[in-house]
């Protein structure tokens, strides 16, 4: 095997920090064969304490070691030290190749039916041992006596938990032969999506990256509820299922810490190590199984690696010069690769005949015996006895890297090759090797066919999968779409009555929501279900009296003297702090946010998370996991602080938020709120408590609000005023009797209309309405409700914004701070002349009055684009027009704002 690739020994002699050759060899024995001793006489326990303290003694002198954080490339769990298998491996064999089967002939049927279907055959080829093991003897479900367990499904291997379920009786064969086609009814999604099949899955992992650091939130917020006396979770445990590649995500990894940190010991990742990922290797050239261990160790997990099955144990037995563990070091991850595509006699050419003491490891196995030489995550046993340590393992989150083959079992149809992933059909032949692998007893004509397979309800095969359940509590993946329990509302007035009733007093909206917030927290029902999320801007929002009202999570507490100690507004840590405050880690907090978001579901207990942040660093940081939350059916408030363009002057670009609302328009269960006054807000909030705690409305909202400290009216009087502010749009007080135009503001700009009408009147003699539009995106969907129902012959009312503008006089002005798309939407719903004025470009650093006049959203822009629209349609002259001009100092025309 001298021409393989010799990367393995690049990486070793990286990983030995370039040291200097051996100058005393003879002294490197004698430390070596000490230490050898230490292991033989007081054990590896006495051994390891000996080499940490070396280590830290070292340290101390100066020596630093930059050997890689690997162990040899073998099971961390000796044999000798493996608990007896509990379960039947010969049903349990019979199951698993059945279950895989299916898995298989339901993506070959699938893409007979439509090559548009697509599918996934290979995932979980290689992954199910790894599933079958944890639904055997680990997997708890929501009728066991400690609680549920929370498993994140490898989304790729989707068809292997469908034909699971389908054995166990919770799908049907129709299910099965409708995979991936679910317009006409009764089909299955894709992938894990709650949306999509709201009885069945609990967690959406399709989106690659979101699964491992949504898994450590729940993880943590299982602790959160422990601590806070919410829930008894100490039972209970998360397990994520992931790829190798998907580890590369940056979002797979960037919560690592934060889980040693808590020691979350309830968790537990299984990443399957199949070094392949769609295109080819993993890591081509070096070996993922390393990188993956020195990584969460240098994190702080307890590592376990399963990379060889039982049937190695007897070579490492027989390996008394460490050969085996020699020729691993110099493999890369390409070759093992090239390994598990070919046959026994490849492997034992290409592997086994390196040297001499090699090949008489296998001097007495056949090739087919060779051929069928295991992976680790292929053996239930060693599976079985790392899941057992990871669960019994105290003080750490634990990580299993189980090496596997991509497609094993699938022969020449897909083991090992670069084809594997995009693997849709399969030839008859290889369907028969298929079968004849895994002991099915289905016929030619059957296989032909591809027939399902499921033995017969009293069999000894479904008994025991029947038992092995009941035992965990139940099934799963398993979801509950309501919790038991209801939250009671508070009374409008009870939280809000200072912005009911605001007679003109200065205060920002963000104000006015921290102050509703801190109110909510008091009530004696519903305060303590209350989650406030921050991502290290708590101060800035105004909300640092919450550190002392109800504290910060910390769940070992306040180590340490807070140097703002004597102050009423210290940091405090505790136990049971009710806020949960991320750092800058926004991608952290939307994962807590998520967790508490769809705990009336994962966890029977209805939370309302309230998580509030720059609005600029929302949407635009955390795009794919606001998507997430929708399909997971979240129920809570993202509250975007500061929001606007314009809103926070000095701040510049990248802190300047116009396009928040454009991008959660698209959300289809997100209602999205820019309102402009106090009391909006707080009728806003209320409504979104309605919806998400006493009706159980799977909705979650996003409401924008300002740091200007602006004069706040009181609420209008009258009964339909509330619902008046949730219809989107309504006339504000003061109106105009004979009115020539109607100005349209929301949010931060507000301000600019409300100065715009008095100038309008003042200066040139024309009256006008303003009217409070509080969300762009709930009346376009009532808009196009109304078109598609009278599209369809059926008798609809006028779309709201139709309605409400068809008796007003004069054009319609709409300005607003975010970006001109966001008016946009109700265009084709509004009867008059419309004009609309937006913040499009990239933001500047300046006052907010020079924002909003080079951005042409200030009072002065309005006046003009109203008398240009007068002009017009001929109610003024255009020196009225010039005039404005002149008289605002907005002559010429030095471009639009996003070309300047």
């Amino acid at each position: 095997m001298n021409d393989l690739p010799t990367g393995g020994e690049v990486v070793l002699s990286a990983a030995a920090g370039g040291a200097d050759a051996d100058t005393d060899t003879e002294e490197t024995r004698e430390w070596l064969e000490a230490f050898d001793a230490v292991v033989r006489v007081h054990g590896k326990a006495r051994a390891q304490y000996l080499f940490d303290r070396l280590a830290d003694h070292a340290l101390t002198r100066g020596v630093q070691s930059g050997r890689a954080r690997i162990t040899p490339y073998r099971n961390t769990i000796p044999v000798e030290a493996q608990p007896a298998y509990p379960g039947d491996t010969r049903l349990e064999d019979k199951l698993m190749g059945a279950i895989r089967w299916n898995a298989l002939a339901m993506v070959v049927r699938a893409n007979q039916t439509s090559a548009e279907l697509g599918g996934h055959i290979a995932s979980y080829a290689s992954a199910a041992e790894l599933f079958e093991v944890g639904f055997n003897h680990f997997f708890k479900a929501a009728g066991h006596a400690e609680g549920e367990d929370l498993v994140f499904f490898q989304p790729h291997s989707s068809p292997g938990v469908y034909a699971r379920a389908w054995l166990e009786g919770h799908l049907d064969e129709a299910h099965l032969d409708n995979y991936r086609q679910e317009i006409a009814g009764h089909g299955l999604c894709s992938y894990p999506h709650p949306w999509l099949m709201p009885d069945f899955w609990q967690f959406p992992t399709g989106s690659m990256g979101l699964g491992p650091i949504s898994a450590i939130y729940h993880a943590r917020f299982m602790r959160y509820l422990q601590d806070r006396g919410l829930q008894e979770t100490a039972g209970r445990r998360v397990w994520g299922f992931f790829g190798d590649g998907e580890m590369d995500e940056p979002e797979s990894i960037g919560a690592l810490s934060l889980a040693a940190r808590e020691r979350l010991d309830n968790l537990t990742f299984v990443v399957n190590c199949n070094l392949q990922r769609l295109d080819g290797p993993v890591r081509g050239n070096s070996r993922i199984i390393d990188e993956l261990e020195a990584l969460f160790l240098g994190a702080g997990w307890n590592v376990i690696k399963v990379l060889w099955g039982s049937d190695w144990d007897v070579l490492f037995a027989r390996d008394t010069q460490g050969e085996l563990l020699r020729a691993f070091a110099e493999t890369v991850d390409g070759q093992f690769q090239t390994f598990s595509a070919n046959d026994g006699a490849y492997n034992r050419e290409r592997f086994f005949s390196q040297t001499p003491e090699l090949k008489a490891l296998v001097a007495n196995m056949s090739d087919e015996e060779v051929e069928r030489l295991k992976r680790g995550g292929h053996d239930v046993k060693k599976l079985y006895a790392a899941y057992a340590a990871a669960a019994a393992h105290r003080g750490q989150p634990t990580v299993i890297l189980a090496k596997t083959m991509k497609g094993y079992g699938m022969g020449a149809a897909g083991q090992g090759r670069m084809t594997t992933h995009q693997n849709k059909k399969v030839e008859l032949e290889s369907l028969k090797d298929f079968r004849d692998r895994f002991g099915l007893p289905l016929s030619d004509e059957q296989v032909e066919k591809l027939e399902f397979y499921k033995p017969a309800a009293d069999s000894a095969e479904l008994r025991y999968l029947q038992r092995r359940r009941e035992s965990l509590g139940g099934y799963l993946p398993r979801r509950r779409r309501q919790s038991a329990e209801v939250l009671p509302v508070p009374a409008l007035e009870s939280f809000a009555r200072f912005a009911l009733q605001a007679d003109g007093k200065a205060m920002s909206t963000t104000m006015a929501f921290v102050r509703m917030l801190g109110g909510l927290l008091k009530d004696k029902k519903l305060g303590s279900c209350i989650v406030p999320i921050v991502a290290d801007e708590a101060r800035t929002f105004g909300m640092a009296n919450l550190f002392r009202q109800v504290g910060i999570y910390a769940p070992h507490g306040q180590m340490y003297e807070p140097e703002d100690m004597g102050t009423m507004l210290y940091y405090r840590e505790e136990k049971s702090g009710q806020i949960l405050e991320e750092g800058i880690s926004e991608a952290g907090a939307i994962s807590s946010w998520i967790a508490a978001a769809t705990s009336y579901s994962v966890h029977d207990k209805p939370m309302l998370p309230f998580y509030i942040y720059y609005s600029m660093f929302g949407y635009q940081r955390v795009g794919d996991f606001i998507w997430a939350a929708g399909d997971q059916r979240a129920r809570g408030f993202l509250i975007g602080a500061t929001s606007g363009r314009t809103t926070l002057g000095g701040e510049g670009l990248q802190h300047q938020d116009g396009q928040s609302h454009l991008s959660f328009s698209a959300v289809p269960n997100c209602r999205a709120w820019d309102p402009a006054f106090a009391y909006e807000v707080a009728v806003i909030v209320e409504r979104g408590m309605q919806e998400m705690l006493a009706e159980q409305t799977d909705v979650f909202y996003y409401l924008t609000v300002m740091n200007a400290n602006d004069a706040q009216p009181s609420m209008p009087d009258g009964d339909g005023s509330r619902a008046a502010i949730l219809g989107g749009l309504y006339r504000l007080p003061g109106a105009a009797k004979d009115a020539q135009v109607q100005l349209l503001g929301s949010g931060a700009i507000m301000s600019e209309v409300l100065k715009a009408r008095e100038w309008l009147s003042a200066h040139w003699s024309i009256d006008a309405d303003v009217w409070s539009v509080t969300s762009y995106t709930e009346l376009q969907r009532e808009g196009i409700a109304c078109e598609r129902t009278a599209r369809c012959g059926e008798s609809a009312a006028l779309p709201r914004v139709t309605h409400l503008l068809q008796g007003a006089k004069g054009p319609v002005i709409a300005a607003s701070d975010y970006v001109r798309a966001l008016p946009e939407l109700i265009r084709g719903f509004v009867p008059n002349r419309y004009v609309t004025l937006g913040t499009d470009g990239f933001g500047r650093s300046d006052t907010r009055a020079a924002l909003r006049k080079f951005f042409e959203v200030d009072a002065a822009s309005i006046v003009i684009a109203a008398l240009d629209a007068l002009h017009v349609e001929g109610a003024v002259d255009a020196s009225s027009v010039m005039a404005a001009r002149e008289r605002y100092g907005r002559n010429g025309d030095p471009g639009a704002p996003w070309t300047r």
